[in-house]
């Protein structure tokens, strides 16, 4: 198993920048990848940033513009999401994911989910 943690969601401003970090603990050499997901209440959950661990590729979805940077520290098995210029449609909850293949956006490629971390954009 693999436990996730998630931490600095917090409540911004429209513009601000906001760091979120994952880490992860337990059977970590089983994960060759992991993912960044938000969900907004009443809407599916999409797919915001990946990164490979083998070499630490990075893959976003559209909508990130190069307004988000993941990124890894695989001496704390900890991976980070850096977002800057916010927008008030980026709030939503945040979940770490860690799986078997590495930089997916799939859902399914993830067999480890944190909690999730609350991120809020005021105008």
């Amino acid at each position: 198993q693999v436990q996730l943690v998630e931490s600095g969601g917090g409540s911004v401003q429209a513009g601000d920048s906001l760091r979120l970090s994952c880490a992860a603990s337990g059977r970590t050499f089983s994960v060759h990848g992991t993912g960044w997901f938000r969900q907004v209440p009443g809407k599916e959950r999409e797919f915001v940033a990946a990164i490979r661990w083998s070499d630490g590729t990075a893959y976003y979805a559209d909508f990130v513009q190069g307004r988000f940077a993941i990124s890894r520290d695989n001496a704390k098995n900890a991976v980070g999401l850096q977002m800057w210029s916010l927008k008030p449609e980026d709030t939503a909850v945040y979940y770490c994911a860690a799986g078997g293949v590495g930089g997916s956006s799939w859902e399914k490629d993830y067999d480890y989910w944190g909690q999730g971390t609350q991120v809020t954009v005021a105008s």
